[in-house]
């Protein structure tokens, strides 16, 4: 089911999802004292959250670094052709590609704008040469390196 933007979402429910998005582990019984309801009615609203897709999911928050994958730049991207198809097409391929992290749709003067994680500027170079650059309908990239990550999603 859904979400949608007539969901009923009041006051406890946003402190859920608050506390859930610094903690997703915590236990239910935590999770019920903090937003101040007993465990049986927390759940059902944890439950309530989740079927209706308010809440998509949990993930560990990995830190990169540690992996070897601490270089991050962004990829404006140009479309030569803007037609549902050609979207599609590239939608399509961008989901393949391991190194992007995440693809929006941007309005503006360009019209993707990518978050591609790597090792280091040379692998992000042959990513955005041989994978980014070859996707359908790909007329132009311009690149922006992150010299640092003050908020990242999840943190």
């Amino acid at each position: 089911m859904k979400a949608s933007k007539n969901s009923k979402i009041d006051q406890i429910d946003r402190r859920i999802l608050n506390e859930l998005r610094v903690d997703g582990r915590m236990t239910v019984t935590e999770l019920a004292n903090r937003v101040g309801l007993s465990k049986t009615p927390c759940q059902l609203r944890l439950t309530k959250l989740t079927n209706s897709g308010v809440i998509r999911g949990f993930r560990a928050i990995v830190d990169f670094k540690k992996l070897g994958e601490g270089h991050i730049a962004f990829a404006e991207v140009k479309l030569n052709d803007t037609r549902e198809r050609a979207l599609d097409e590239f939608r399509a391929g961008v989901t393949k590609i391991r190194e992007v992290e995440e693809c929006h749709m941007i309005a503006g003067n360009f019209d993707f704008l990518l978050k591609v994680r790597t090792s280091d500027i040379d692998t992000y170079r042959e990513v955005l040469g041989e994978k980014i650059s070859s996707l359908p309908h790909v007329a132009s990239t311009s690149s922006f390196v992150a010299m640092e990550t003050i908020v990242e999603g999840g943190s």
